[in-house]
């Protein structure tokens, strides 16, 4: 069987993580606790993830729930199915379920000068490699340390205006305002082990090793999770306004592996500091390793959530939020001056010391397993569930469970 310390937190023990298990047998997804080698099905307390995240105290209904009840799977072997693609036993997913799933981009300076050179060299990877000086010689040296919206931010923009390198990147990375997009629907993202997905159209494209905040609908932060918010970056250099297209596809939404709960021990603050780091292993050889250190984003995460949720914006159910990488791939896979993209088979890993490790494969959006499973699916196997609960019998037996991640 898997190794689960190898996905697991460094302190698992101590972590509190919740996730979903997709149950044969139940012919749905179950919301789990994992302590360790073992893992509690939490669906009788909490049908769902959501549900779970917008209690008062989620951290006490899950130890309240593993002290009252025996653990129903290892650890090792949900992991080992997913990884597998075993589809026919009891295999983890993605952890989220009812929130929206939400990107903030451009939050740190490094990604947004990243950003500007996308833009202008309209997808051509050469062409960015010049203007990778020019944007450095610009500037004089880094915007690394300018605090968004101020007057030394306006002075930036001024110097890049005049050499003819404005860009609306620019604005929402050192601007006043945020980007904040919609980066997947509902139900559609994908957990460990699942196949992440590239358009068969893109030739410029990369991996975004994230934190995601898990976000309570009172706008509390009350946990985090890792993610990848697959790009395509010849597609979003072309136009900004093909910005969906770009990032939402299938399998372009990548959370995991568990949603590890803030408590008394492990905090927002844990995470400031956090550093995520991204291993690419292609089948031609081919290894890119990056690094993504939280403690050089331009934007506290209060300020992004605050940015998504308010009297402006609510969230009944609670969001997921990606919030922004440094990382930006400019190593040669190939030809020099061509840069990195994805290759069908490449093996990505995002890790953290506190969040554990994310793992997917990369294939063609086109030839993924379809999205099929959505919310009217999801409501009838609740629906069927709490009958059987409730020993009420039913002719429903709920969605079949060969269905991409719900």
């Amino acid at each position: 069987m898997s190794d689960p310390n190898h996905v697991l937190p460094e302190d698992a023990e101590a972590a509190l993580l919740v996730g979903r298990v997709w149950d044969p047998e139940a012919g749905g997804p179950r919301v789990v606790a994992v302590r360790g080698g073992d893992v509690y099905d939490l669906q009788a307390e909490t049908p769902t993830v959501a549900g779970l995240l917008a209690s008062g105290d989620p951290a006490a209904v899950v130890r309240g729930a593993v002290e009252r009840q025996a653990p129903r799977w290892s650890t090792a072997e949900v992991i080992e199915a997913a990884e597998e693609g075993d589809r026919s036993g009891p295999h983890v997913i993605a952890p989220v379920d009812l929130q929206v799933v939400k990107a903030c981009g451009v939050t740190f300076v490094e990604s947004m000068i990243e950003r500007v050179i996308e833009e202008r060299a309209a997808g051509d990877p050469a062409r960015a490699v010049t203007l990778r000086e020019r944007v450095g010689a610009a500037l004089g040296g880094s915007l690394d340390g300018v605090r968004p919206g101020s007057v030394e931010a306006e002075k930036a923009k001024a110097v890049l205006k005049e050499e003819g390198l404005w860009s609306q990147y620019l604005e929402v990375g050192i601007g006043k305002d945020p980007e904040v997009f919609s980066k997947a629907p509902v139900l559609s993202s994908v957990g460990y082990g699942s196949q992440i997905g590239i358009l068969e159209a893109s030739e410029w494209n990369n991996p975004e090793p994230e934190l995601v905040l898990v976000v309570a609908p009172d706008g509390r932060a009350v946990g985090a999770t890792l993610g990848n918010d697959v790009n395509l970056r010849d597609i979003e250099g072309r136009s900004a306004l093909l910005l969906g297209k770009a990032k939402d596809n299938n399998g372009s939404c990548a959370l995991g592996p568990f949603i590890r709960l803030f408590d008394g021990a492990f905090t927002l603050d844990s995470l400031r500091n956090e550093e995520i780091l991204l291993d690419v292993q292609g089948t031609d050889g081919f290894r890119l390793e990056g690094r993504n250190s939280l403690a050089h984003i331009s934007r506290p995460f209060e300020e992004l959530i605050a940015a998504t949720v308010g009297r402006h914006h609510q969230y009944p159910d609670g969001f997921a939020l990606f919030t922004g990488t440094l990382f930006a791939p400019v190593q040669d896979r190939g030809e020099s001056g061509k840069g990195f993209t994805h290759r069908v088979g490449d093996r990505v890993e995002i890790s953290s010391p506190r969040l554990g490790t994310l793992a997917n494969v990369v294939g063609l959006c086109e030839e993924l397993p379809p999205w099929e499973y959505g919310l009217r699916e999801f409501f009838a196997y609740l629906a069927a569930t709490a009958l059987r609960k409730n020993g009420t019998s039913s002719s429903s037996t709920g969605p079949a469970g060969n269905s991409v991640e719900a």
